[in-house]
């Protein structure tokens, strides 16, 4: 795939299956993020992988916390919420470990953090597999925090879903460039 073309063609893919990403893929995936700009080099953002049965635990800490900040909440939409991590056979958290005392920003630090993820996105698309960015409450959960045992400085940039698209990707539409670009004088 040409660099432009995934520039201009890469989009979501919500539904998801297995296989999950190879060894050799997921070390592209991740030798990708650690290309994010970054400024001072300072490399703030971590990974874990999340897959088999460790989806399961992590969902069902996802349903406990949603049920402790929601009592008495239908059985539907704690199930549903423990169905989120089960849509992909691989979920990456992308975590932002800020270095702490340097002249880098912590804005700059959390910016290249996201980076990492989107250059996730980006590789994955690359290599043909389907792959969705997803935040949602649970990412500043402290249950969910302490599960996935972050450092109090820590924060989850996001969840990486990764696996083989079930949908053809989506056409992108076109987009008017003069509603998001101005000439500054």
């Amino acid at each position: 795939m040409q660099a432009m073309d995934l520039l201009l063609t890469r989009t979501s893919s919500a539904r998801l299956s297995e296989p999950a990403p190879t060894a050799e893929q997921r070390t592209l995936l991740f030798k990708a993020a650690m290309r994010a700009p970054d400024h001072g080099l300072l490399q703030p953002w971590r990974f874990i992988s999340i897959e088999g049965e460790a989806r399961n635990k992590l969902s069902q800490i996802f349903a406990d916390e949603l049920m402790q900040q929601e009592p008495g909440i239908s059985t539907e939409k704690i199930e549903k919420t423990k169905g989120l991590l089960l849509r992909a056979p691989l979920v990456v958290a992308v975590i932002f470990t800020p270095k702490q005392d340097h002249k880098v920003t912590s804005l700059d630090q959390l910016l290249a953090a996201g980076c990492a993820a989107h250059s996730i996105l980006q590789s994955a698309f690359a290599q043909g597999l389907g792959a969705i960015w997803r935040t949602g409450d649970m990412i500043s959960s402290q249950a969910v925090l302490t599960a996935l045992e972050l450092k109090p400085e820590e924060k989850i940039v996001g969840f990486i879903y990764l696996g083989n698209n079930l949908t053809t990707p989506r056409s992108v539409p076109d987009v008017d460039l003069s509603k998001f670009l101005t000439n500054w004088r």
